[in-house]
């Protein structure tokens, strides 16, 4: 089995339970686990960078979460 192969079933995957993983991405579950990712995340850089970029991390932080979960 090659790349391509592997790619193509990737492919059929997605397309036979596209509607499954939309609903799984907006679902409490996954809201729970990105606010944990993202605020880790989010915590992380601003400890490592300067303190003049906090608030865009925050905004690119509140960006990504509007678009995972539920909320």
């Amino acid at each position: 089995m090659g790349i391509d192969d592997l790619v193509n079933q990737g492919k059929q995957f997605l397309d036979q339970n596209k509607d499954k993983i939309a609903e799984t991405v907006k679902s409490e579950q996954a809201e729970d686990v990105s606010d944990k990712a993202l605020d880790a995340a989010a915590e992380f850089v601003k400890k490592v960078a300067p303190d003049s970029v906090d608030q865009h991390v925050d905004n690119v932080r509140d960006n990504i979460d509007k678009h995972i979960g539920n909320q």
